[in-house]
């Protein structure tokens, strides 16, 4: 579990990343836009921004989404080289909605950069309990639809995999590009 003592100020240079010692993340097997299978050690060799929602939800994975779009754009403009050591991950906790086509038109719509990901809900609470993510299904509406109660933390991730800082989407796409820049080497 991620720990209260992990978060440290904001804008400081510190040598060790804030959730260096955090027990979090880990192995996967889910599926992209294409049906394609992809396994966290994929990503390796890249720092990975790893966020877990869902394209139905009506206002906070849009937001948080759209804050991780706009720090990409920022980072390509300001550090254009650090772009490509970057990949962004959007990882549903709706599966029975959110099939591959919608979670790739969706995670697209906030940046083509964005790998969305899927799978067999098994498979997505595994990776869920992996980040410590927090996740439970609402109950029906009229009409049959449902909202997902989840955790809103958006994680970097190292390029071996290891935890390195939640980015502050509450704060805006300046301040999680910089943040970024300050973990990214």
């Amino acid at each position: 579990m991620l720990s209260l003592a992990a978060c440290g100020p904001s804008g400081t240079q510190a040598g060790k990343p804030p959730l260096a010692d955090a027990q979090v993340g880990g192995p996967f097997t889910l599926v992209d836009k294409n049906n394609k299978q992809v396994r966290w050690s994929d990503f390796d060799g890249r720092y990975r921004i790893v966020y877990f929602g869902y394209t139905y939800c009506p206002d906070a994975c849009p937001t948080d989404m759209a804050v991780i779009g706009h720090a990409l754009d920022q980072l390509e403009k300001s550090h254009p080289a650090l772009t490509p050591r970057v990949v962004p991950i959007f990882i549903t906790v709706d599966p029975e909605r959110d099939t591959p086509q919608i979670v790739g038109q969706f995670a697209a719509a906030f940046s083509p950069r964005v790998v969305g990901l899927t799978g067999p809900k098994a498979e997505i609470d595994k990776a869920a309990q992996e980040f410590a993510v927090y996740h439970a299904r609402g109950a029906s509406t009229p009409g049959g639809g449902y909202l997902i109660d989840h955790s809103r933390t958006v994680l970097l991730m190292g390029p071996k995999g290891e935890p390195v800082a939640i980015l502050p989407a509450d704060k805006g796409p300046d301040s999680m590009a910089a943040e970024i820049v300050k973990w990214v080497k």
